[in-house]
């Protein structure tokens, strides 16, 4: 099998180290800024102790061939620095990390033909700094291209929803559409029902729209109704359900609010889209969030 690097060790990060050791056969290097005691993931399917080596110091990281990226967008020069051993015989880097901006990213420390945006979409929460609770399917979708397949196959026997897609412009950007307005949530410090109210809800559709205009622009190929369909999707997802930036405003760390809704408000001036909602929600965080 392979030899597998997990670069940032969250709750995606954890996820995807238990679904890779369910996978079976590989050999997990587990790496993060500080020590780990262990790491437990609470599965839909029961609890997974993940076996694994954790490193702590880039310096001491070993050549792998696959390097697997899953910190918060805001920490690429973090991620970075991992790169240089790691990849030292030219393993390539899948980037797990929310936004539409993968390759670009990365450029600066990796050829781009080594750069593969992956798609993730998975309930998750990070419980304690050895704990992750997985709420359900873990969905990574990657580009139809060779490193892409070969991505796939690294799941292959775990219960992760792993595919190539052929037009993964369109998922990227769907899935911008639907973290988009989960800014809400952590503008108002509650959790994802917060969006079943009539006010809070009108306030989702027009982040939403901003967001699919843009993504259309861009070249993507969205249903007309998508706004209405993310947020019947958000009303029925579990009320109590904590998205990433809401964990991140709680705990005091940065938000990935460029990644989720300054690109929206970037490329939308690009296009001459006019984003007033996301202007707004880019405007409130920058002015709330704690920035280290």
């Amino acid at each position: 099998m392979a030899r597998i690097a997990i670069v940032g060790v969250g709750a995606i990060g954890g996820v995807t180290a238990a679904l890779l050791q369910q996978a079976g056969g590989h050999e997990l290097f587990l790496c993060t800024r500080r020590p780990m005691p262990g790491l437990a993931v609470e599965t839909p399917d029961g609890l997974v102790e993940v076996r694994a080596v954790f490193v702590n110091e880039p310096a001491e990281a070993p050549a792998v061939d696959w390097v697997l990226v899953a910190t918060k967008a805001y920490d690429v020069m973090g991620a970075a620095k991992w790169l240089e051993r790691l990849c030292s015989k030219g393993a390539p880097i899948a980037v797990l990390q929310n936004g539409v901006e993968h390759r670009e990213r990365f450029a600066p420390y990796v050829a781009t033909e080594k750069i593969l945006p992956v798609m993730v979409d998975c309930p998750a929460e990070r419980q304690a700094s050895e704990r992750v609770r997985q709420r359900g399917v873990m969905h990574l979708k990657v580009p139809d291209i060779a490193i892409g397949s070969e991505f796939v196959e690294l799941f292959a026997g775990s219960p992760a929803d792993a595919s190539v897609v052929p037009d993964f412009l369109s998922v990227v950007w769907r899935k911008l559409c639907f973290n988009s307005a989960g800014a809400l949530s952590a503008l108002v410090l509650q959790p994802a029902g917060v969006v079943r109210g009539e006010a809070m809800g009108e306030v989702a559709l027009e982040i939403i729209r901003e967001c699919a205009a843009v993504a259309r622009a861009e070249g993507a190929h969205l249903e007309d109704n998508i706004a209405e369909v993310i947020l019947d999707a958000q009303r029925a997802a579990p009320a109590d359900s904590i998205n990433s930036m809401l964990a991140d405003r709680q705990a005091g760390r940065p938000v990935e609010i460029d990644a989720r809704n300054g690109v929206i408000v970037r490329l939308g001036r690009k296009h001459g889209i006019a984003t007033p909602a996301n202007s707004m929600v880019v405007a409130l965080m920058e002015a709330m969030a704690v920035k280290k």
